[in-house]
């Protein structure tokens, strides 16, 4: 049996510019260019479509995940992005959570797993 291997997300939206400038603002302050957002070989396609709403109406549907080393480095660079926070930094038993939003109100979170079983 084959398991296929994520290797991208397509965020559809009204206003392809303004997320796309978002994501790299809050991301990847780095990177530049129109096109695909590498986000460390996972990729982020943003493509404007007519078949979406401006916001999401459902937005805890799906949460994209960023599984990070150093919580409060990432955490330092998303406030001084200045995104919307859902709900602030948590310790809870598996690790550490922060969720914030994007221009659209998909929900995002960032995450430091607990590294002992």
């Amino acid at each position: 049996m084959i398991t296929p291997k994520p290797g991208s997300i397509l965020i559809g939206t009204t206003r392809p510019a303004e997320l796309r400038d978002w994501y790299r603002k809050a991301l990847t302050p780095g990177h530049d260019g129109e096109g695909v957002i590498d986000l460390g070989g996972f990729w982020l396609i943003i493509e404007e479509r007519d078949d979406v709403d401006t916001k999401n109406n459902e937005p805890g549907r799906m949460i994209l995940n960023f599984h990070v080393d150093d919580f409060d480095a990432v955490e330092a660079q998303l406030r001084a992005a200045d995104v919307d926070w859902i709900a602030p930094a948590e310790d809870r038993p598996g690790g550490r959570f922060a969720t914030f939003a994007d221009p659209d109100g998909n929900y995002l979170q960032i995450i430091q797993l607990k590294q002992e079983p």
